[in-house]
């Protein structure tokens, strides 16, 4: 757990979070903050748990530093001191849910009391939103969507482990095992064409209804959208219908559902079903194959039930399949999974190897779609391949690269490589472009709100990333550039001017003189007076 101490006093502070056991109760970084400005820029910054911080500061008081905690975070444990025992500070500081109100100087025993206390509601709350129970009740939830995802996830080609795929059938509570099943695959005619999207999810619905009402009395039924506009039904027999004749009972189960759907929807469906297979091993290759059946030997008729014919498919007219497996290679490059997308290069390639040595074609439906998922991504980042690969982008032209498997997987890995290099270029650009903005910014409004939340919401970034933006591209953070703007500011003024040191402190953003003067000899170890005088 991480932790802030804040005063203005900054013995007060330096001293608790240096001399007193914090580690022995788990606290792992102790933060110090000298105001309460200061404090809600690190709890912008920082994943703080508990703060502990004092009532009577200049600029804004310990309960007004609460009150804008439970602003930003309601998780935040806050314990208050001060050096008055007064009871409108107690009922301030219990309406603010403070875990404990303690007088300076409070004993170590008080101090590490109210902290583990602290550290114990933390704990007892993570533990309820972690619980069993909870968990199972989201799960219940949502358990529509997951169920859906994960079937369409194992059609679309996504492999899952047996013992994977047994663990989320139970998670899931999906009567499915090892062993027979089939897939039904139902298309909406031009009936239902005139809904709209809304009305068409609720036909859908209802036909996916409808199909676990028929077949449910003899078989366990799940059912998904997937993403061409089917709706695909996994079925497996139930054990106590085990001596039904399994090879008719689903055209008869089809032809039932078609006209239920015609008699109440007044639509007609056509409907493919797949001979028996083993799921899951075998329903990615028996879905493609049912799709595929839809797509190439129906043709243009409509309102049938037919049964996908075991038919082996030419060797020569087979499917590439890593290439369209999930994540897709244009996936990754947006998302800029750099590795991954190498290792699908190399995975396609190998596919090509081994299956399609021979064929020219494939090679060339590889190219096609690694090459154009190159160009998209460039063109986004505005950079060209021509930009990128310099003279090599003449293979490419006269088609060089899809000439072979070696020359093909030589040049992609290439171009991922310039790719990736362009990209992290123009990110890094950005990044000094939102430096220049912010320190800009600063300059100009220094003795206005400078706090992060001002400059985030002046670049359109939470101030989050933007703290991390500015990190990796300065090496310093934002309240550290501010802080010495500040000071160097102070001392410029003061050695320059011969204005008052409450109109510097003003005109630095410091609204309150004795502040500054405190922050200014903590920083030099002189007051702006001293320091006037020494460079006179």
């Amino acid at each position: 757990m991480q932790m802030m101490i804040v005063d203005d006093e900054a013995h007060w502070v330096d001293n608790l979070s240096m001399t007193k056991p914090w580690h022995t109760l788990g606290i792992e970084h102790v933060h110090k903050a000298y105001s309460a400005h200061e404090a809600l820029q690190m709890i912008d910054t920082h994943p703080i748990d508990i703060v502990i911080s004092d009532i009577q500061m200049p600029e804004m008081t310990g309960i007004e530093l609460i009150e804008r905690i439970r602003i930003r975070d309601k998780k935040i444990k806050c314990i208050l001191l001060s050096g008055y025992s007064e009871f409108d500070y107690a009922k301030k500081a219990i309406q603010f849910e403070a875990v404990d109100y303690l007088l300076k100087p409070p004993t170590d025993d008080e101090l590490m009391g109210a902290v583990q206390k602290a550290i114990d509601q933390l704990n007892n709350e993570w533990e309820l939103v972690s619980s069993l129970t909870r968990t199972q009740f989201t799960l219940r939830e949502n358990l529509p969507h997951l169920r859906g995802r994960l079937l369409l996830g194992a059609l679309q080609g996504q492999r899952i482990a047996a013992a994977e795929w047994d663990r989320k059938l139970a998670n899931y509570a999906l009567p499915f095992h090892t062993g027979d099943a089939a897939l039904m695959l139902v298309r909406l005619e031009e009936e239902f064409g005139h809904y709209d999207s809304n009305d068409q999810t609720l036909i859908e619905y209802a036909i996916i209804n409808m199909a676990e009402e028929i077949m449910g009395e003899f078989m366990e039924v799940w059912g998904v959208k997937e993403e061409h506009g089917y709706l695909v039904f996994l079925l497996q027999l139930k054990e106590r219908k085990g001596d039904i004749g399994k090879e008719t009972i689903l055209e008869k189960l089809s032809i039932q559902l078609q006209s239920k759907v015609k008699q109440f929807l007044k639509g007609s469906l056509s409907i493919v079903i797949t001979e028996w297979f083993t799921f899951p091993d075998q329903l990615y290759d028996r879905f493609r194959q049912a799709s595929a059946y839809f797509r190439q030997i129906v043709g243009d008729e409509r309102e049938f039930v037919m049964r996908v014919s075991d038919v082996e498919t030419p060797a020569a007219q087979g499917p590439l399949d890593v290439l369209y497996t999930p994540p897709t290679f244009i996936s990754l490059l947006e998302s800029g999974q750099w590795d991954a997308a190498e290792e699908k290069i190399l995975a396609v390639c190998a596919e090509l190897d081994e299956k399609w040595s021979e064929s020219w074609e494939h090679c060339m439906e590889a190219g096609f779609l690694i090459t154009a998922s190159f160009t998209n991504i460039a063109h986004r980042n505005k950079l060209t391949l021509t930009t990128l690969m310099g003279n090599d982008v003449e293979d490419l032209q006269s088609g060089e690269v899809f000439a072979t498997i070696s020359k093909l997987r030589k040049w992609s890995l290439s171009v991922l490589s310039k790719l990736k290099e362009g990209t992290s270029n123009e990110i890094k650009d950005i990044r000094s472009e939102y430096v220049k903005k912010i320190q800009d910014f600063t300059d100009k409004n220094l003795h206005l709100d400078v706090s992060l939340r001002v400059l985030a919401d002046h670049v359109n970034l939470h101030p989050t990333h933007l703290s991390k933006i500015y990190k990796i591209e300065t090496g310093e953070g934002i309240s550290d550039y501010i802080s010495r703007l500040r000071m160097d500011r102070a001392c410029h003024k003061l050695v320059t001017t011969t204005k008052k040191v409450y109109e510097i402190s003003m005109e630095i953003g410091y609204m309150d003189p004795a502040y500054f003067i405190k922050v200014f000899k903590r920083q030099f170890g002189v007051t702006p007076q001293e320091y006037r005088d020494q460079h006179k």
